[in-house]
Parts: C-alpha cells; sequence; structure tokens
C-alpha cells in the first residue's frame, strides 16, 4: 500500500481577490441605504405631509403633541428596555467560561455557542427595545391623559376613589405595571438561558447547581418580579374588581368583595414573601432550592385563594341566595349604568292612557301633521339621483332630516348634496381627475310630507346652479369637501375647474377659498409627488407654486385625523346657513371602557358623552370644533392636552346652532340601555319584570337598526309649540304592545333633554306589529295592492311611522309603486291607523278626515262611543231619540241651513290646502249652528 505525500493545507486567504474590509462596507451602505429607502424617507415625508396638513387647519398644536409625546415615550421605552435588557445579558457574560458548549464545524474548528450567543445579544437587544418603544408610544394619549386628568366629583361605592381615577390613572398603572412585568420576565429568561450555556447553572436530570454570581443575579431578578407582581396586584388588581363580570352584573359583586378581594391582598403578601424567600436563598446560597418553594407558594396561594375560593364561594354560598347577596351591589350597578351613559337624567311622565282623539285633536296639531314624513329617505335617494343628478358624475350619496324656518313656517325637510363621483368620469385622466373636476355642486330640497299630482317629491332646492323656490338660498353651493370626496386635487392651476353644465355647455370657475396646503415651491411638488407616487405631479406644467393640494377631504377622515382622541358618529348631516354656504356637522364622542360598574356595549365602551360638535366648511374644509357639554370630564381633560382648539357652544353662529340635533349613535346606545335600566329597583331588575325592548319587525328591516327611531317634528304632550325631536317607542318584551315612547329634544334651550312618556300598564296601546297586523289583514288594502302588482308595478311599503298626538297614537304609513326594473318610486296612497281602524287614501289629509271625520264618528258610535268619548246607548237598549224634522224649513230654519253650508264649504277648502287650525274652527261653527237647528 503506497502511502501519498504529504501536502500543506492550501491557504484560502491567499486566494481572495478582494480584501473583506470594502465587502463589508459595502454591504453596510446597502442595509443603510433600504432602510432610509424603506423606513425613514417615507415616515418624514409622510410626517412633512401630515404637519402642512395640520398646519393648514390650525390645529398643529395636535400635531405636535402626538408626535412630541410619541417620540418621547418611544426614546424612553427603547432606551430602557435596551439598558435593562442588554445589561442583564452582558452583566451574565462577565467572567471566563470554565465549561464551554462547543458546536461540531464540519468546515473547520468547533464553534463556541458562548461565543454566538453573545454576539446575537446585541441585535436581539436593539429589536426588542424597538418594539417596546413602539408599544410605549401608542400608550401616548394614556399618558397625556393622565398627567392632565381632572377629579369627577364623585367616588366608587367599593374603594372610595374618584371616578377619575378609574378613567385616567389606573388605565396607566395597568399599562406601565404590565411594561415592568413583562420586561423584567424576558430579561430573567435571557440571564437563565446564558448562565446555562455558560455552565454558570446546571439544571435536571444533573445535580443541579448555581455559581454564586449568578445566583445574585438571577435572584435579584426573581425577586424584582415577584415585587413588581404585588405592586401590579395592589394598584391594579384590586381596583379592577369594580369590571368584574363575576356575578349577575358588571362590577364588584358579593364574591368579588367577600372572596376574591382578600384572595388578592394575599396574594400580594404572598409574592412579597416570595421575593425574601429568594433573597434568603441567596444569602444561605440555596437559590435553586429557595427559588422553588417561593414560585410554588405564590402560585398555591393564587390558585387557591383567587380560583377555588371564589369559585365555590359563588356557586355553593352566594347563587343559592343571589338576590339577597347581591341586591346591594345590583344597586351600585344601576346607578353607576344610569350616570355613565346619562340615563339619570331622563325625565319621566305618565300618560292616563284613556285619551281618545277627535278632529279637534288633529287640528290643534297642525305643526305634527304639517311634517309627517311620508318620503323614505332611500327612496328619496333614488328619485333625488333619477331626477337631479344631472350628469352621470354626480351621487347622492344620503338623504339627511333637518328643520328649516321656510315662508315663515317650521318645516322638516330631506336633503342632500350633490358630489362628484370621479369614478364616473368618462375619461379618466390626470387633468380630469387632479385639475378639472374637483367639486360636487350644490343639493337638493324637498319637505318631508309633499307630493306632487305625479306621486313625486315637492322640490325646495333643485337643478345645476342650484335654483329655491322658497325663502331659503343657496350662494356658495361648491362642494369641495364631502363625503365622496376621498381623493386629492388641485385648485389655481393652469387648467379651468369644471362648474357645472348649462344646456350643452360647461360653465368654468375658479377657486377662491384658503383650503388646501400652497404648492410655493418645487421641493413641496416633490415632496407631493413622492407621497401620491405621482410622477404626473412632478412633470405637469399646469401645477404651479401658485396652486394648492387639497387632500384628506372626506369629511369622515378628515374629523378623524383632526381629532383622533374622539370618536365620531356614523352620520354626517349637511346644513344650509343663512348666507346659503354649506357646511357638514359631524358629532364627536369622548368614550371610555374604565367606568366602574357601568354596563359596557359589545364593543367595552361603558361611557359616552356627545361633548363635541364639529363644523367643517364644505368649500375650504375650515373645522371648528365646538364643546357641547362642558361637564364632561375627559373633554376637560382634553382641553388641557390640547389648548386652543375647542370653542364653548355659545361661540357656534344662531343660524348653525339651529340645526344641532341630539346624535344617532348615542341615543341608539342610551335607548338600547334605557330598556332595561329604566328600573332603579334592585329586585324589578333582577326579576326583569318590566323589562322593555324595541318594537319587533321582520329581519330584513332589523339589518338597518331601529326603524321606528327617527326625527320628527311635533307638539310633545303639555307643551305649547311644536319642536323638533329624536324619539323611539319600547314595546313590553316579547309583547306587541306599546309601552313608553323616548324622546331627545333638539331645539334651543331644550336641547338635550330626555323624556320618557309612559303608558299605564293596565291598558292596551297597540305597537306597530300589531298595527302592521291589521293593515295586512284590511281586505280593501290588500285589493289594491295586488291590483298594482298585475299591473306590473312593485309596491313598497314605506316603514310605519308612529305619531304621538296629546296622549295618544296614529300610526302612518306610505304606500309607493315602482315601475318593475326603474328607479322612481312614486306614492300612492297613505295608510292611517288609531286604535283599531285602518283607512288608506290618497293623502294623509283625506285619511284623518274619513279616521276622524264623518265616517270616524260613525265608527266611534258604533263602538259605542262618540267622537267627544262619551258612551253612547247600544243596540237594543231604551233611549229617547231626536225627532226628525221632515216639514219644510222655516224662513229662519233656512237662514241657518245657508249658514251650515257656508260654514261646511269653508271646512273642505281649508282641508285641501292643509289649514287644519281653519278647518276645526269652521267644524266647530258648524256644530253650533246644526245645535240651533234641531227644534
Amino acid at each position: 500500500m503506497t502511502i501519498p505525500p504529504y501536502e500543506p493545507p492550501i491557504d484560502l486567504g491567499s486566494f481572495r481577490q478582494l480584501p473583506p474590509r470594502p465587502r463589508r462596507r459595502f454591504r453596510k451602505w446597502i442595509v443603510l441605504f433600504i432602510v432610509l429607502f424603506f423606513g425613514l424617507i417615507p415616515w418624514l415625508s409622510g410626517a412633512a405631509i401630515d404637519w402642512l396638513w395640520f398646519k393648514e387647519i390650525g390645529y398643529e398644536t395636535v400635531f405636535w403633541t402626538d408626535l412630541n409625546t410619541r417620540v418621547a415615550l418611544f426614546a424612553i421605552g427603547a432606551l430602557v428596555t435596551f439598558a435593562f435588557l442588554y445589561g442583564n445579558i452582558r452583566l451574565a457574560q462577565r467572567g471566563p467560561v470554565t465549561q464551554p458548549i462547543l458546536l461540531a464545524n464540519p468546515t473547520g474548528p468547533p464553534v463556541d455557542l458562548v461565543a454566538i450567543i453573545g454576539r446575537l445579544a446585541l441585535p436581539l437587544a436593539a429589536v426588542l427595545s424597538f418594539l417596546f418603544g413602539v408599544s410605549l408610544s401608542s400608550l401616548w394619549l394614556t399618558v397625556l391623559k393622565a398627567t392632565n386628568s381632572v377629579a369627577v366629583g364623585s367616588v366608587d361605592p367599593i374603594f372610595g376613589r374618584d371616578i377619575g381615577y378609574y378613567l385616567f390613572t389606573l388605565p396607566l398603572a395597568a399599562a406601565a405595571l404590565n411594561v415592568l412585568v413583562s420586561l423584567t420576565f424576558l430579561s430573567l429568561l435571557a440571564t437563565t438561558a446564558m448562565y446555562w450555556v455558560r455552565g454558570d447553572l446546571i439544571l435536571p436530570p444533573r445535580r443541579t447547581s448555581v455559581e454564586r454570581q449568578a445566583a445574585m443575579h438571577l435572584g435579584g431578578l426573581l425577586a424584582f418580579l415577584f415585587v413588581l407582581i404585588a405592586v401590579r396586584l395592589w394598584l391594579v388588581r384590586v381596583p379592577a374588581l369594580v369590571y368584574s363580570t363575576t356575578g349577575p352584573l358588571f362590577g364588584a359583586s358579593y364574591t368579588d368583595t367577600h372572596a376574591t378581594l382578600p384572595a388578592l391582598n394575599v396574594s400580594a403578601i404572598a409574592a412579597l414573601l416570595s421575593a425574601a424567600l429568594v433573597i434568603w436563598g441567596i444569602v444561605r446560597g440555596k437559590l435553586v432550592w429557595f427559588g422553588t418553594v417561593a414560585i410554588a407558594l405564590y402560585l398555591v396561594v393564587a390558585l387557591v385563594g383567587r380560583g377555588v375560593f371564589p369559585f365555590a364561594m359563588q356557586k355553593l354560598f352566594v347563587a343559592p341566595n343571589e338576590l339577597n347577596r347581591e341586591t346591594v351591589y345590583l344597586g351600585h350597578h344601576i346607578k353607576a349604568t344610569r350616570q355613565a351613559w346619562g340615563l339619570d337624567k331622563v325625565t319621566t311622565r305618565d300618560l292616563s292612557g284613556e285619551d281618545r282623539l277627535d278632529m279637534a285633536d288633529i287640528t290643534a296639531n297642525p305643526g305634527t301633521i304639517e311634517n309627517v314624513r311620508l318620503w323614505e329617505r332611500d327612496l328619496l335617494a333614488q328619485t333625488f339621483g333619477s331626477l337631479q343628478e344631472i350628469r352621470t358624475y354626480y351621487d347622492f350619496i344620503q338623504v339627511d332630516d333637518d328643520r328649516y324656518t321656510i315662508d315663515g313656517r317650521y318645516r322638516q325637510v330631506h336633503l342632500s348634496a350633490r358630489e362628484l363621483n370621479t369614478r364616473s368620469l368618462p375619461t379618466k385622466t390626470f387633468i380630469n381627475e387632479r385639475l378639472t373636476f374637483t367639486h360636487g355642486m350644490g343639493l337638493t330640497m324637498a319637505p318631508v310630507n309633499q307630493v306632487t299630482q305625479e306621486g313625486l317629491p315637492v322640490l325646495f332646492i333643485k337643478d345645476l346652479p342650484p335654483v329655491s323656490g322658497v325663502s331659503l338660498k343657496v350662494t356658495r353651493p361648491q362642494i369641495y369637501f364631502g363625503e365622496l370626496t376621498d381623493s386629492y386635487v388641485f385648485v389655481n392651476t393652469g387648467q379651468p375647474e369644471f362648474d357645472y353644465p348649462s344646456g350643452e355647455d360647461n360653465i368654468f370657475t375658479s377657486y377662491k377659498g384658503s383650503g388646501g396646503v400652497p404648492i410655493s415651491s418645487f421641493v413641496r411638488k416633490l415632496l407631493f409627488a413622492w407621497h401620491f407616487q405621482s410622477l404626473k405631479l412632478l412633470l405637469s406644467n399646469d401645477v404651479t407654486p401658485e396652486s394648492r393640494v387639497i387632500y384628506d377631504r372626506d369629511i369622515p377622515t378628515r374629523a378623524r385625523k383632526a381629532l383622533p382622541f374622539l370618536s365620531f358618529d356614523g352620520d354626517p348631516y349637511l346644513v344650509l346657513s343663512d348666507a346659503g354656504e354649506l357646511k357638514w356637522f359631524v358629532d364627536a364622542y369622548t368614550a371610555s371602557d374604565h367606568y366602574p360598574y357601568s354596563k359596557p356595549r359589545a364593543d367595552g365602551v361603558n361611557y359616552m358623552r356627545n361633548s363635541v360638535k364639529l363644523v367643517i366648511d364644505a368649500y375650504d374644509g375650515k373645522i371648528t370644533a365646538y364643546v357641547a357639554d362642558p361637564s364632561d370630564p375627559i373633554i376637560k381633560t382634553y382641553g388641557r392636552i390640547f389648548g386652543g382648539i375647542f370653542q364653548p357652544i355659545s361661540a357656534m353662529p344662531e343660524d348653525l346652532r339651529r340645526h344641532v340635533r341630539y346624535p344617532t349613535d348615542l341615543f341608539e346606545a342610551q335607548t338600547a340601555m334605557y330598556a332595561t335600566y329604566h328600573m332603579i329597583d334592585a329586585h324589578t331588575f333582577y326579576h326583569r319584570e318590566d323589562q322593555w325592548q324595541m318594537p319587533r319587525v321582520d329581519a330584513a328591516a332589523a339589518e338597518h337598526g331601529n326603524p321606528f327611531m327617527r326625527h320628527v317634528i311635533m307638539r310633545l304632550p303639555e307643551e305649547q309649540a311644536a319642536e323638533y325631536i329624536y324619539m323611539s317607542p319600547f314595546t313590553p318584551r316579547g309583547k306587541d304592545n306599546l309601552a313608553s315612547w323616548m324622546v331627545a329634544r333638539n331645539d334651543g334651550e331644550k336641547y338635550g333633554e330626555l323624556l320618557v312618556y309612559r303608558f299605564p300598564k293596565q291598558s292596551l296601546v297597540f305597537g306597530p306589529r300589531q298595527i302592521m297586523n291589521r293593515i295586512n289583514q284590511d281586505t280593501e288594502i290588500s285589493r289594491q295592492v295586488t291590483l298594482w302588482d298585475q299591473s306590473g308595478s312593485e309596491v313598497i311599503k314605506g316603514e310605519l311611522l308612529v305619531i304621538p298626538i296629546e296622549e295618544s297614537l296614529i300610526y302612518v304609513q306610505p304606500l309607493y309603486t315602482r315601475a318593475r326594473g326603474g328607479t322612481i318610486p312614486e306614492m300612492k296612497r297613505v295608510i292611517v291607523a288609531y286604535q283599531n281602524h285602518v283607512v288608506m287614501e290618497e293623502t294623509l289629509d283625506q285619511g284623518l278626515a274619513r279616521l276622524f271625520g264623518a265616517e270616524g264618528d260613525a265608527r266611534a258610535a258604533r263602538a259605542g262611543r262618540d267622537v267627544s268619548g262619551a258612551a253612547v246607548p247600544a243596540a237594543g237598549s231604551i233611549s229617547t231619540p231626536a225627532p226628525v224634522v221632515a216639514a219644510p224649513l222655516s224662513a229662519a230654519g233656512a237662514t241657518l241651513a245657508q249658514r251650515a253650508q257656508a260654514h261646511y264649504d269653508r271646512a273642505l277648502a281649508a282641508q285641501r290646502s292643509g289649514d287644519w287650525a281653519t278647518y276645526g274652527e269652521e267644524i266647530r261653527r258648524l256644530g253650533e249652528v246644526l245645535r240651533q237647528l234641531r227644534p
């Protein structure tokens, strides 16, 4: 066997053609470029764009407060995390490694695992520090609220702390302690792993041992962790019992106060004893044994004290006698929920339930009758779209309710903005989408109760440019800011702006407002081109330094960006000012999920106030925030944080204040809560003896919310004048008869008042479902609907309207027809129902006359009562009938007959014109004349 000669190993380094240092430096430049291009530069450009936007609207304080607080918290969080985490890892790396762990390397000498982990420690600590910094920066608003908080003035019933502690301080304390516990736990894990790799810590199955310095280090971290746990139990977990769900309520229950609370205190003491045991283990040199005992002690106390003991008490001691045990706590829960949702300010008024309506009652409520909402908003939007969009690139997004004084009369109207939809432009180019078609145009307005001969809505404001046929005027119809303006545009450019079509021609305009950010320089142009990813913008000669860019201009986005610490109602609405300018109203809320004992919604919110009314100009985008509820502690705190951005509601112009309305989302939440929390007695509440619900409807109607919750103009019982209200009826749980109706007032000094009108429990007042059943069973209505269906028309039943009049109710339902496949619904009939009587006529006036006029009198008599409600003799009973006058009339009688005919004719004329006051007066005089004719 021949042995080959020895050859020395080849030095691969001699074959390297590039020195390692330049290559390593080149890689660093690549990494730096990637970080800048994909991270820092986009962030800086986005921040610059936002700063210009906030500067334009005058809300720089929001931008800088947000940015500065986030940066400061990020820096503090990242630096503290890095110092604590990396410092502990480096501390664990000190000293020589007596028993290194070597990993086999097939291409070279063995690799030291300790060295690898040591090299990974720095980047790992940096990544974790970055994540902790980002997490901490997200708490910017929590920190600001805690450091600028105000006292609420009321305390929780268990610990006696001011409610402000729970709203502002507790969330920050919980977040800070959670961060410290997590950081300490991660450091403990990392250092334990490092000591184990170095051989300073030996774990089973080998004989457990730990080096002296490692024991001091690990023991110190473990003891510190136990101390943090004890502090968190006392400062966070104990107060958080007011959010418990252990018992039949939200908040601390009997079990929480008698079992969980003592167990939490014992657990905190056990955590401190565990920390002491760990320290004693360090001193005695038996960290592993004492540390194990400490951990076991805490876990056993926590499991038994906070798990087994409360569970046993709830099941064995409380549940069998739950009402007796929980009565006091139910009282706390009911009171707190009513306070948190503003239900403690509801005024309750009881109705007699015996009031019977007649024509005199109808004529005494002209404001209510003249404003019965016969047009559905969804159907009206279709009609507006078909008749008033004019061009395909205009859209009516939604129809709003409001009230105006028109030609001296207080009228409820529907109105909708005619917005530009750039997606429907026939030619989509940069010039068309960004420079020429920049804004919508005007609005369409219709009264809620008027119909043309063709069954279409009467239009108060219509066409392009907007033309008003009433006392209202539109002087600045352009809509640069709306609900559909979700794209950026440039104004004052080299291209004329399309204003509106005029026959075959187009009218153009130029922007005269202050909205938008000035381009002003090539640097800004480059910045916006980068931000919008538009090379055409950069190369366009039409965009000059005098041009302005308008972005973030749709109303919901604009509101959320300007005031990111508020939540907003889902129904912004358009208002026409006395000067003829268009303004958007947005209701803003302060909310919290930390109100003690209060019942939360599905999203966790258990406190809510409509504290801010936001007004946004549709032309220049100016945002003005008015404080509508200065007593709200959260808005007081925000006022401290963001000084100068809020104005008192008294500063709102009077013509705009007339259009302030109670917000939809809040009223929906309050009515849902009040259905249960009108019961203030703990026993009644526990048994749900008098629980209410929204009137039941079919599944299709329920998808759109409560169809019976609506704005109406009506005269409330015991009030003198009609007013604009928001109302919702209630029925008893599981039943269909009406129990009550709730009202939010909107006008003047009465704004924000909540009233509930309750019917007597012993009276039967038909509810919406019962009335719907009667309508569906009416043969005349069914026959007419069938005829329309057979003639090729689609019959649409409108919403059933609940109309309170005096202390009673009438129901009104409009019927529409629409050609199959058509888009224009026409009103055909109006159904009017009162008690068990249902009629259908072409107009509401005719329906009311038929229901409460002569035919109504006859029906009432057949039912055993006249129109005044007095009993009449039943069939077969003995009565003395009035003699029938059959002889020729005397001269005096003939004169009275002529007077009666004149009053009757004038009453009919007043009925046709809708003048119910005159109608009532003529009917009264007619009655006097007829009484004189009787011998």
